[in-house]
């Protein structure tokens, strides 16, 4: 699978708050289907024994059909697999189409809070939008990361707990344009940075490959992986590029020498 799991990895980690963990359990969440999956999977491990029997009943809430055609996917983990065959599900002949959308969605909408002075439409000037995350608690803030408006996503990216602005990330809703955008800000954390470099899916795109390179608050080291995939005008622009780390205009400006002399 080539989709990152920022808010699985949290979970792994041990780094989440019991009401959240219970969110999750209860598929308040819905992020990606691997990514929810998986944490419900974790969760009947929990050493709270609520959340364990929560998460057990959620599990068990997911239309066997739409199970089955998920666990027909390609891209599905052999753990994955065995873990429903245990419980007497098993992969159906034909798969699923692969699309990221939540298996099961107990999320009640609006994400924001219940008050309709407070609700904001798509495409909400930044100021509203500002005002109104200021007003949510951490849950509904990590729901509105995963489930609300493109204009919250591009203000939760910047979030300073990286839980929040990770977990943008998990956005079924979140689009290649937006991707490209957040590669593009050194507003953003290397964490984020990080885990759109790991995407498989979003590193075909070359706007992308782009965008990170040049990003001057992007690692080092990711750079200049990049840094091989542009082309000669990108490359030529990057060795003179005073923004991005030394060592990233250095090694651009090598190569953009040795293919000069190659000519």
């Amino acid at each position: 699978m080539s989709a990152p799991t920022p808010l699985l990895d949290f979970f792994k980690r041990g780094d989440v708050a019991r009401d959240v963990r219970l969110l999750a359990a209860q598929g308040g969440l819905a992020p990606r289907a691997h990514e929810q999956l998986a944490i419900l999977v974790l969760l009947l491990e929990d050493p709270d024994p609520e959340i364990r029997a929560v998460a057990d009943a959620t599990l068990a809430n997911i239309p066997v059909a739409a199970l089955e055609a998920f666990l027909a996917r390609s891209d599905v983990s052999i753990g994955l697999r065995e873990f429903f065959a245990d419980r007497g599900i098993f992969p159906a002949e034909i798969p699923a189409i692969e699309v990221d959308e939540p298996l099961i969605d107990t999320a009640e909408e609006p994400v924001i809070p219940e008050d309709d002075e407070l609700a904001l439409p798509e495409g909400a000037d930044r100021d509203s939008v500002m005002q109104l995350l200021g007003k949510m608690t951490f849950p509904q803030r990590l729901k509105a990361a995963l489930k609300g408006t493109k204009e919250m996503r591009a203000v939760l990216i910047r979030d300073p707990n990286k839980m929040i602005s990770s977990s943008v990330l998990s956005s079924p809703k979140l689009t290649d344009s937006e991707v490209e955008a957040f590669a593009r800000m050194a507003s953003v954390s290397e964490d984020v940075l990080r885990t759109i470099g790991a995407n498989r899916a979003w590193m075909k795109s070359y706007k992308i490959v782009v965008a990170l390179t040049k990003n001057p608050k992007c690692p080092v080291a990711l750079s200049l992986n990049l840094m091989g995939r542009l082309n000669d005008r990108d490359l030529s622009t990057l060795s003179v590029d005073r923004n991005v780390p030394e060592p990233l205009r250095i090694a651009a400006r090598k190569k953009v020498v040795s293919a000069t002399e190659r000519k």
